[in-house]
């Protein structure tokens, strides 16, 4: 090969290298420029995922605001609501007696198209004329329809009341409150019209007793509420947080703060038929016994291991425990397979489950020896 296709050919392989050199350098000029795009775009990325984390965090923290308000307001119902919709149910109820005048609150109920007002019974206990006052003032004269003292329920019908002032409040089953649950009482403590107050469920299944009015028998199954009730309050109406009747307020502990006591709707239900059509209700079912509620302390002095139950302590006449066998110390631990803790849960489920003529399976601890009674109760005397 001469010397001029040598340099051809050198010239051709150095072409080529340099053509190589700058396709390579061009790699590395796309490369970095590639890199510097997508760095500044990851970088703008990065702030829009931060704003948007910060928009989300806004919006999170305006749904728990709107959930806390759904919460107090009961599907955006407020308590305004609730007390403009049942104002004008809620009366004030004067009677007068040979002692003078008593005071209280009562709420309008339609039964079956017969209008009448719900109330307490010792707040028209003993009356000779009894007056109802609505929250625009117009009042009118009332009669008593029915009664029963064991519930502390009365019903009146008025008298000449004009039909479009009667707007009745709808009654629903006490059965699914549950403490803690809001509460809402309206009433005319100390004759203070249309006060409205709100608590809690702060207890379900107690027992309360008049002596005046039921010779020493409970009123059973009742609701303590921590909404404040005051002299004149009884008779009108405990509501839920959709403006239901779940209650009856009854009476309070003296001296106390938060300790109100309710008759619940079931009772109320229970009873209204009877008490509009017959005039009383006498439906209570009875065991015959006193007794004292069992503890850790009063099984230490027993010198037994039971610190539960409802200890027999007497018989009443008639006592239809005594006649099924029940004796003297048998300490009660169950009703048809039902826990008794105390005299509460005695009187309750008696009131709530049972009738005058049914049979009930009394569990009963007797030394080291338990038992099943069988006992048919009772209709419970007249006060």
């Amino acid at each position: 090969m001469n010397k001029l296709g040598e340099f051809k050919e050198q010239s051709e392989r150095f072409s080529s290298a340099f053509l190589l050199l700058i396709f390579l350098a061009g790699l590395l000029a796309g490369g970095i420029i590639t890199y510097y795009i997508a760095f500044q775009q990851i970088s703008s990325l990065r702030n829009d995922v931060s704003n948007l984390k910060a928009q989300v965090s806004n919006l999170w923290g305006f749904q728990n605001v709107t959930y806390q308000n759904i919460t107090v307001y009961q599907n955006s119902t407020s308590l305004s609501e609730i007390y403009e919709n049942v104002k004008d149910s809620v009366v004030l109820i004067h009677g007068t007696t040979s002692q003078g005048g008593v005071q209280g609150s009562g709420f309008v109920y339609n039964f079956s198209g017969t209008m009448v007002v719900i109330t307490n019974y010792h707040v028209v206990h003993e009356t000779t004329s009894i007056s109802v006052t609505f929250s625009n003032g117009n009042g009118y004269a009332a009669k008593i329809n029915g009664t029963d003292p064991y519930a502390d329920l009365a019903v009146l019908l008025l008298v000449d009341a004009q039909q479009e002032e009667l707007k009745p409040l709808e009654i629903v089953s006490s059965s699914t409150l549950r403490v803690g649950d809001s509460v809402i009482a309206i009433g005319n403590p100390y004759g203070l019209v249309g006060s409205m107050t709100t608590g809690v469920i702060s207890a379900l299944g107690r027992t309360i007793t008049e002596e005046e009015y039921t010779g020493g028998f409970a009123i059973a199954n009742v609701i303590q509420t921590s909404a404040p009730i005051n002299p004149g309050n009884s008779g009108g109406p405990l509501l839920n947080y959709c403006g239901k009747v779940v209650g009856i307020t009854t009476a309070i502990v003296q001296d106390s703060q938060g300790l109100g006591f309710v008759v619940p709707s079931n009772t109320i239900l229970k009873e209204i038929h009877y008490l509009i059509t017959t005039g009383h209700y006498d439906r209570h079912s009875y065991l015959g016994l006193r007794g004292m509620d069992m503890s850790y302390e009063v099984a230490q002095q027993l010198g037994i291991n039971l610190t539960y139950g409802w200890r027999v302590v007497d018989y009443l006449n008639p006592s239809p425990a005594r006649d099924g066998g029940v004796l003297k110390d048998d300490i009660i631990i169950a009703m048809n397979g039902s826990r008794i803790r105390n005299a509460d849960d005695v009187a309750s489920y008696l009131e709530e489950n049972t009738l005058p003529e049914n049979i009930v399976i009394l569990t009963v601890r007797r030394g080291s020896l338990t038992y099943d009674i069988s006992v048919v109760l009772r209709r419970r005397p007249q006060p």
